[in-house]
């Protein structure tokens, strides 16, 4: 999987920054989701490495606008540039369907595909044979949803070895054992496909927070992420505009990270006060401050990739 920032910056976009947008690719299945969708998303994904048509969730956080106006935009754009796009599914806080409907009720689009819309509430929000997506409230000035991206455990290894030892036939009964179910084999032993796999191999998790102030649902939700990216619109001696807006800053969310016991921090939503390297206080401030806490932290940037891999598992495992 790998997560790709299309838009970092917060409020309103910058030379540099697009507002909220943030893809997950899932490169095996050629597909992707995106979180959040501020005005011009649609643009960055020119620049992408993604394609609109291979879309196939959207989760919004929040309905402030800089994480929204490019929804409408982009469903049609997906819908123009193809006819036969797949079915679409879109995942946010009570509302949204409202907005969509009053959208299209003004300025109607004809969409080429089926649409789906839910309304998410804590908890499971979508799960598939391999992944989970959970979400919980955030705290922010209005309603709004932090989302966990959970891999299911895999089967450990097959091994070839093993079932060569006992005299197994190779076929259609290695394929059984793989996937850990019993077998009767020819002479009549029966043999438990359990005892022919390594060890199971445990799933990545990627959190994305949203907009929110630091807050026990976030880190319990993030915890032991293998990667979690979390706002930090401000520098801790900006706290009080933190405060005052319903943000976190740097320290704040290196201080989550650490006590959710995640492996990766990437930081995003940042104010465009910091971006003037003759500001007093710049990014790279901003990154020793949250480094200075969590060492394994990096900043986000439009454009940027953050692969998440899986651990691979040793042969006889």
């Amino acid at each position: 999987m790998i997560v790709t920032f299309l838009g970092t910056g917060s409020g309103a976009p910058t030379t540099r920054r697009n507002v909220s947008g943030i893809g997950l690719r899932f490169l095996q299945a050629g597909t992707w989701w995106l979180f959040d969708c501020g005005e011009g998303t649609q643009h960055q994904l020119l620049r992408a490495p993604m394609k609109i048509s291979q879309l196939e969730k959207i989760f919004i956080t929040h309905l402030h606008g800089d994480h929204l106006y490019g929804l409408i935009g982009l469903l049609a754009s997906r819908s123009l540039r193809n006819d036969d796009a797949k079915p679409l599914e879109l995942y946010g806080p009570p509302g949204l369907e409202r907005y969509f409907r009053a959208v299209m009720e003004t300025s109607p689009v004809h969409l080429h595909y089926p649409l789906q819309i839910h309304t998410v509430h804590e908890g499971i929000v979508y799960e598939d044979d391999e992944r989970i997506v959970r979400c919980c409230p955030a705290k922010h000035r209005i309603a709004s949803f932090a989302y966990a991206v959970e891999e299911k455990e895999r089967p450990g290894a097959f091994r070839v070895d093993l079932a060569k030892q006992a005299g197994v036939p190779s076929g259609p009964l290695y394929g059984a054992l793989k996937r850990g179910e019993q077998v009767t084999l020819p002479d009549g032993r029966v043999l438990d496909g359990r005892e022919f796999t390594g060890t199971p191999q445990e799933g990545r998790k990627i959190v994305f927070s949203g907009d929110t102030e630091p807050c026990q649902s976030v880190k319990e939700l993030a915890r032991d992420a293998d990667l979690l990216v979390h706002e930090a619109t401000y520098a801790q001696h900006d706290k009080e505009l933190a405060v005052r807006s319903g943000h976190s800053t740097a320290h704040e969310a290196a201080l989550l990270a650490s006590e959710a016991g995640v492996k990766q921090l990437c930081l995003t939503h940042f104010s465009p006060r910091y971006e003037n390297e003759d500001s007093s206080f710049t990014m790279g401030d901003l990154l020793a401050e949250a480094q200075e806490i969590f060492p394994d932290t990096l900043l986000a940037e439009d454009f940027l990739d953050v692969p998440v891999k899986r651990v691979r598992q040793r042969a006889g495992e």
